[in-house]
């Protein structure tokens, strides 16, 4: 059956602000989602209320309503489209079906005459009340653990008492596994217990008993109207249960799961789906197995809507599950619709990997200071990175070195745990580092017997780490003159980098690089085509990987690439890598709208990033899409590969930005500002010789690399002082000092962490206002200031945690005209070609210089949602040198203010001190727009901007 043709106008429902347990994952779903229903004539409207994302850009939606998430937006948009026939709240997370449940009690669905597509009520409600979905799962004969659900506090003691400890709580209604924790004994019970029944909306909470080292399984699925059902990935978590899969390390395909108890899941998979409703759509459907010979069976829950792991099984597939989950909500069948990357065969199909995938979550526990980084049932990581290889050890490898915490991959870079007791402390209360302290702990000699005893993940996974030790061990005994080829390639096959290799040699990593060059050791790129290669695949999405030669019968020798490199003139943009604090979702919208700008330009635009949960990385987005770490070795292979005119880097935050320098020494243009203006922002020293050159104005400051000359340079400076070191990112390890003491301290414990960085001591304009301008600057000097923002909170809060006002509210002309003046002086002085972000402290009506960031900012896609410009395509085409700033016929479009709002996830960790200060805290942020100063949200707000200033 084709589409359901009564469908002509269909409401999208987003999931909002970033938050722990609901990142950008729904963005991307959600994307995918209108892109789909737009190519059958579908009139598409969209809530949302994050400007941070590509999603609520005005070319994504006929319309886009950036509001609110609540009943009353929702009213006013039915109001203003009548024409609405549906809504599809599946690609919006929690979210979504939380606010789309609310409408439906409320009968706001029902007054308006609007349909409910890809899902129904009773399916989210019988899978969100825990009751309900036991009852059903005993009904069908699916098996659960022994559970029983509680409303109120003396219910849940009862239970408590019958099952005995440990035991898991789960909160009714929340993401993320918030209220979810597992109780060990008595004395704990009561407080989580409570926590547990105050965080659920309906104030329920399932008690089961805790499976505690059970194996932990996922199938994504999708399923249409004529029931025919497709699984698209199985996802094994390496980690047993009782850690949040969003915390989990995740493997596909599933490693350990014999055939027979695999085909067992499925069934009981599609069983469940077919049983909680009848609706076509995308569903996830989480297992438990017993570790022992039985494997039992048992589920933990079914979501039916797209989740976490379908960006993920997205990507790690090549199926676009979101794209297709929408096509079916409009009635379509599975094998009406094409496979998106074969192009020839039918969407009816599971499709078949060659390679492995191993995603890694990504943790900020540094920006939480004293928070509790032992990982259990509440989801506690910011983002995630995925890696591709040809084996387990590869993909491992790849995704380790994708993190960018400083490490080059597992073992082999000195910067493992040496200490026993620490190493079986981290084991056992699992550690956000638990995939390097393995490592550690067989690098010690402790027996894997022994480690799967504490950690109880499965003996496969921890002999292939046993063998990249053994394999390490083995090559650390030659040096670069005595290692051979067949060693060499070994090491590289199972992911090991160039700078790993050098470590285990003592010598350098160009030699490295050398030695596989004359060897012919070279990367190889594959396809990730769904199908095993099966079906001729026509989407160029790429992973690297390293064969051995293949000799042919006729003597020719050669390794299979199937990365074509065209004619065509090419431009390489670099992504941000994975979500963090400080560098989040904004920067992927910069890497999108960078794309499309230079395609737009005639240029084959390549995007190399490792974050599934992305736009950037959509194998659509890009004319090639190399998923790769945003790491040396891999970025200057592929630019060796594909030779492009040049790099992107000013779209991707500092992750990007920091390759800059090697790509300047390797001869590689760097598009846009040159890294020596780049380096020249940064470098502090320069930077005021710079200001005081252009007669500008800067806080009093000094640079120190030692507790000793901070404490001299205290003297001259006065206190209050902010204390950061250089070349980080969200404010990282900055802080304002008010004594001797307290900067010794934070000196010596800055030095400890980022050891000989220098640290930047400014004296601290106590009191001041805090405002901040983007910029786009050409070749000849042309400077078009896209927005200036003033901060409602005080100077001393990090930009990206103070509520931003579009215009500004409270400056007067005169404190205008210098910001204005000393942008354009700025952006002219430090040759900017692009984007530009200046910061400013007002104080008695002068305006002085914080900082000054020649690259897209957190704020541009904000700006450009408030005006309705399209700022970073202008950017990017500026940067091509295709335009100057005089060729755009600038029109920005706000009546009233528009307010950057930031959103925080402190309720993961309650003990955490809540104060804001210089180092960013914020995980996403909202829009808000109001018509005058006199608004009620805005008077709130601004009376509660020095609340929150923590020295």
């Amino acid at each position: 059956m084709p589409k359901n043709q009564n469908l002509k106008s269909i409401l999208i429902i987003g999931s909002g602000p970033i938050v722990i347990g609901q990142a950008c994952e729904f963005d991307y779903s959600g994307t995918q989602a209108l892109r789909s229903l737009r190519e059958d004539g579908i009139e598409t409207i969209l809530i949302n209320s994050n400007p941070a994302t590509i999603m609520t850009d005005p070319t994504m939606a006929d319309h886009v309503y950036l509001l609110p998430l609540n009943t009353k937006s929702i009213i006013k948009i039915l109001k203003e489209h009548p024409q609405i026939d549906a809504v599809l709240p599946t690609m919006g997370g929690q979210t979504a079906l939380n606010l789309c449940i609310e409408a439906d009690e409320k009968g706001i669905w029902e007054d308006f005459g609007v349909e409910l597509i890809g899902v129904d009520i009773d399916a989210i409600n019988v899978t969100e009340d825990r009751e309900q979905f036991r009852a059903l799962m005993g009904k069908i004969g699916v098996g659960m653990a022994p559970q029983a659900t509680a409303t109120s506090f003396l219910k849940g003691k009862e239970i408590a008492q019958e099952f005995g400890f440990p035991l898991c709580i789960r909160s009714s209604f929340t993401l993320g596994g918030a209220g979810a924790a597992i109780v060990h004994d008595e004395a704990d019970f009561d407080r989580l217990l409570t926590y547990g029944l105050e965080i659920s909306p309906i104030h329920e909470v399932m008690i089961d008993k805790a499976l505690l080292g059970w194996k932990e399984y996922e199938l994504e699925l999708l399923r249409d109207a004529n029931d025919n059902v497709v699984i698209i990935c199985a996802i094994e978590n390496m980690d047993p249960m009782g850690i949040h899969t969003g915390d989990s390390i995740t493997v596909a395909p599933a490693m350990t799961l014999s055939d027979k108890t695999y085909q067992k899941m499925r069934d009981m998979a599609i069983h469940m789906m077919r049983s909680i409703g009848d609706f076509a759509g995308g569903c996830n459907v989480q297992f438990a197995v017993s570790p022992d010979e039985n494997e039992d069976i048992i589920a933990i829950e079914i979501n039916p809507r797209v989740s976490r792991s379908s960006a993920l099984a997205s990507k790690a597939t090549g199926y676009p599950i979101a794209k297709v989950a929408a096509k079916l909500a409009l009635g379509y069948h599975l094998d009406e619709l094409e496979n998106q990357i074969t192009k020839s065969t039918s969407a009816l199909f599971e499709p078949t990997l060659d390679y492995v995938i191993v995603k890694i979550p990504r943790w900020n526990f540094d920006k939480f200071e004293g928070s509790d980084r032992t990982l259990g049932l509440q989801m506690k990581s910011v983002g995630e990175v995925m890696g591709i290889g040809r084996s387990f050890q590869e993909a491992l490898h790849k995704a380790t070195q994708s993190l960018e915490i400083k490490r080059n991959g597992l073992g082999a870079d000195g910067k493992g745990y040496k200490n026993y007791e620490q190493i079986i402390e981290k084991l056992t209360h699992a550690s956000w580092d638990r995939v390097f302290v393995i490592y550690d702990a067989i690098a010690m000699g402790i027996p894997l017997k022994r480690i799967h005893e504490i950690t109880k993940i499965d003996m496969w996974f921890l002999r292939q780490y046993e063998e990249l030790f053994n394999l390490e061990k083995e090559i650390s005994t030659f040096t670069i003159d005595t290692l051979d080829r067949e060693l060499l390639l070994e090491a590289k096959q199972k992911g090991y980098g160039d700078r790993q290799i050098a470590h285990m040699l003592k010598c350098l990593e160009s030699e490295v690089y050398k030695k596989r060059e004359e060897l012919k050791i070279n990367r190889v790129y594959k396809l990730v085509d769904t199908c095993a290669a099966e079906f001729k695949a026509q989407t160029p999405y790429y992973y690297s990987t390293f064969e051995a030669e293949i000799e042919t019968a006729d003597g020719k020798v050669f390794v299979d690439n199937e990365s074509i490199v065209t004619d065509k003139k090419k431009v390489v943009v670099l992504g941000s890598g994975p979500n963090r604090i400080g560098q989040g979702i904004e920067f992927d919208y910069s890497c999108v709208h960078g794309v499309l700008a230079a395609k737009e330009c005639g240029y084959e635009t390549i995007m190399i990033n490792c974050n599934p949960e992305t736009v950037s990385t959509d194998f659509d987005t890009a004319d090639k899409l190399y998923f790769e770490p945003v790491f040396w070795e891999h970025i200057y292979d592929i630019i060796r590969h594909e030779k492009p005119e040049g790099v992107i880097v000013q779209l991707g935050g500092q992750t990007a930005l920091k390759l800059a320098e090697k790509l300047s020494k390797y001869g590689i243009k760097v598009l846009g500002t040159s890294f020596e203006a780049l380096d020249l922002a940064e470098d502090r020293g320069r930077f005021s010789d710079l200001l005081t050159d252009l007669k500008i104005p800067f806080p009093k400051f000094g640079i120190a690399e030692s507790a000793d000359e901070a404490s001299a340079l205290a003297d001259q400076l006065d206190f209050p002082l902010l204390v950061r070191p250089s070349y980080v990112l969200g404010g990282q390890g900055m802080k304002i000092v008010i004594n001797k003491k307290e900067l010794e301290e934070h000196v010596i414990d800055l030095l400890k962490s980022i050891p000989g960085n220098k640290l930047l001591l400014d004296h601290y304009l106590d009191g001041a206002i805090e405002a901040e301008a983007d910029a786009i600057c050409d070749t000849d000097g042309n400077v078009y200031i896209i927005g200036i923002m003033e901060h409602i909170e005080p100077c001393g809060i990090h930009s990206g945690d103070s509520n931003a006002t579009l215009p500004p509210f409270n400056l007067g002309d005169l404190v205008m005209e210098q910001i204005k003046d000393h942008t354009h002086k700025i952006a002219r002085a430090l040759n900017t070609v692009g984007l530009i972000n200046i910061q400013f402290a007002v104080k008695d009506d002068k305006v002085y210089i914080i900082e000054a960031n020649p690259r897209a900012s957190r704020t541009v896609p904000f700006i450009a949602k408030a005006y309705g410009e399209p700022y970073v395509n202008y950017a990017t085409k500026v940067m091509l040198g295709h335009n100057k700033v005089t060729d755009f016929d600038f029109n920005p479009k706000l009546e009233g203010y528009a307010i950057k709002q930031p959103v925080f996830s402190f309720n993961k960790f309650p003990n955490v001190n809540k104060a804001l200060g210089p180092e960013m805290k914020s995980t996403g942020e909202s829009i808000l727009f109001i018509d005058s100063l006199k608004d009620d949200e805005f008077y709130e707000l601004y009376a509660r901007r020095k609340m929150y200033l923590s020295k």
